[in-house]
């Protein structure tokens, strides 16, 4: 075992597992029970893993791809591509099918981890399309169930078992393996979509995952007993660095069973720590909202004196002031009515959130905080492996995204941009020698990366976004308008589920609106509006009104040219498999104003769009 601090993901797992040998590391649910899996239980499923790829002639630097929801099987998966010396290429589950055939000959895998036939099945025209070498070896988590596995194909019990054979005449050979890459080797080549062009391939280097896991740990102030549930795909850089994170500082990882079963997960595992991103507080919080409006009046009203009591008291405390006693007494009886309820919810021993991914609205924390839910919001690209900042338990400031993490500096830039500098910086784009020059420049005080995030850093280090470089909107008279924060306020407004602010190159902003249908249905039976069908509600005068008096309301104190001047709702929610979000569920902004160019252009009469 490697003494002193990890240099590579190889050693950085070797020594997790040499303190955490007879504990819990992992648990997972399957047939309605919970599963553990101790750190010499991992240990050996790793080493068999990655001998098992030596014997299927990965070499070291070669790609292994992998395809699958999350679970212990990907993580576990992605321990052993990197001991065997291999690149982990990983893949969305949601990947459109034409970009997962371009991954996978960009990158050059030779190897394609995939969770079962039903997620072959959805990829199948993009292996078709690739041929001879092109065409990676498979293996499947999951046994195939109709028939045997096709050609060369084996399932990961199999590749165990050819591993397990081959250690037992090599002890040896996995220490070998586990010991080849260096720090500034590859470790992982990660395709982000973006909202344009083709996917790029960041290169992150075992040293750059290594350095944002120490480095991040070591301001997370995690405890021994700390357990965490993991939902996010692992897929993207976030939840993969944060499970690194995890396993090396000691907190146990309960996977749920995925998206659509953290509520009830989260109820059974009682995590003291979730790493999330903020649509899912957006969802708790129209859940909550739907189940009041629903309520007795008299409950309404504890309701919502319970948020506004609440809030105040998260501002105030946020901003360093006094609460007033009388705030305090009123707020612990609401606490009891109220907010021991969203607790228990989230499983009732949570000690943060932390949010990622997307920008979380001020309001939304503010009133998370006031029912005692904190949640700290952090940043970070793929391109920086990924964290650059966030916000501590002990020093959480609401609208920001906290404070670099040890060892990564942030500066901005005399246009606003935010460039960052640190060991967690990638090496590069593959294949793509132009983008790696623009977005990685050499300045006199070194080499900074360039994020395309526009921000600001105050006096005591806290950073806050305002927008992206590309999104900013230009009016057609001239003024800049950043959409993010006032997507932020607009979102606060209880029935909308998402939202896009439009407005470049026209006269003026205006907005397009999911609304919650759910909770929109209640409040149109409340109009005497009985109507189902989606198109006919988005429509409804009555309901466009409301949304329009309740967006002027959340918007009232923004510059005049900010101001949205007419809204439309749409009756279908953005995803990925519409195109409309990316494979991390940010919008893909010209996509969807294409995609509803009539809506978009019935929002502008033309001599309004011309300026005229």
């Amino acid at each position: 075992m490697s003494t002193g601090e990890p240099r590579t993901i190889n050693e950085l797992f070797s020594q997790a597992i040499e303190r955490r040998g007879n504990n819990v590391v992992m648990s997972y649910k399957r047939d309605k029970q919970w599963h553990d899996i101790t750190g010499a239980e991992l240990r050996e499923r790793v080493q068999n893993i990655a001998v098992g790829l030596h014997q299927l002639g990965l070499s070291a630097g070669e790609r292994a791809a992998l395809l699958a929801e999350s679970c212990p099987d990907w993580s576990i998966s992605d321990y052993a591509i990197l001991s065997s010396g291999a690149v982990n290429v990983p893949i969305y589950p949601t990947q459109a099918v034409d970009q997962v055939e371009y991954i996978i000959r960009d990158s050059g895998a030779r190897v394609l981890f995939i969770s079962n036939q039903k997620m072959l099945r959805r990829i199948q025209p993009a292996l078709d399309a690739l041929k001879g070498k092109e065409r990676p070896r498979l293996i499947f988590f999951e046994s195939p169930k109709e028939g045997a596995l096709d050609g060369d194909a084996l399932t990961l019990s199999e590749l165990e078992s050819l591993g397990a054979a081959e250690r037992a005449r090599q002890p040896e050979l996995f220490a070998q393996l586990a010991a080849q890459p260096t720090p500034d080797d590859l470790a992982t080549i990660i395709y982000t979509s973006g909202t344009t062009g083709v996917p790029k391939g960041v290169m992150l280097t075992h040293r750059n995952l290594v350095s944002n896991t120490l480095h991040s740990g070591a301001v997370f102030d995690l405890h021994d007993d700390d357990i965490a549930l993991s939902f996010l795909p692992l897929s993207h850089v976030f939840e993969r660095t944060v499970l690194y994170i995890y396993m090396y500082f000691g907190v146990q990882i309960c996977f749920a069973r995925g998206v659509e079963t953290v509520a009830e997960d989260i109820k059974e595992v009682r995590p003291t720590i979730v790493t999330a991103v903020p649509r899912l507080f957006e969802r708790i919080y129209a859940t909550i909202n739907k189940k009041a409006a629903e309520a007795k009046p008299m409950q309404q009203k504890i309701f919502h004196r319970a948020i506004d009591v609440g809030r105040q008291i998260a501002v105030l405390e946020d901003k360093g002031q006094s609460v007033p006693l009388r705030l305090r007494l009123e707020h612990k009886v609401l606490d009891r009515l109220v907010f021991t309820k969203w607790r228990a919810a989230v499983g009732g021993r949570i000690r943060f959130f932390v949010a990622g991914g997307a920008a979380l609205s001020p309001e939304l924390a503010y009133i998370f905080a006031g029912a005692g839910i904190t949640i700290l919001q952090g940043y970070g690209l793929t391109e920086t492996a990924p964290v650059v900042s966030f916000n501590r338990p002990t020093a959480n400031r609401i609208g920001t995204i906290g404070q670099t993490i040890p060892g990564v500096k942030v500066k901005v830039a005399e246009d606003g941009e935010l460039l960052v500098q640190g060991d967690n910086v990638m090496q590069g784009y593959y294949h793509m020698a132009e983008e790696t020059e623009q977005a990685i420049r050499r300045y006199d005080d070194g080499v900074w990366f360039h994020t395309g995030d526009i921000g600001t850093v105050d006096n005591d280090g806290y950073i806050r976004i305002t927008d992206r470089k590309k999104d900013l909107i230009k009016t057609s008279l001239g003024k800049y308008i950043a959409p993010q924060p006032i997507e932020n306020m607009i979102r606060t407004v209880p029935m909308v589920e998402q939202v896009i602010v439009i407005g470049n190159a026209r006269k003026f902003a205006a907005a397009l609106i999911v609304p919650a249908f759910d909770q929109l249905r209640t409040y149109a039976k409340s109009l005497g509006v009985d109507d189902k069908d989606k198109g006919i509600l988005v429509r409804h005068p009555r309901i466009v009104e409301y949304f329009k008096k309740k967006v002027d309301e959340v918007t009232r104190e923004l510059a005049p040219h900010e101001k949205i001047k007419k809204i439309a709702l749409l009756g279908q929610e953005f995803s990925v498999e519409g195109g409309e979000l990316t494979p991390t569920l940010k919008v893909r902004r010209k996509f969807v104003e294409e995609k509803h160019r009539d809506v978009v252009d019935s929002l502008y009469p033309k001599f309004e769009a011309d300026g005229g």
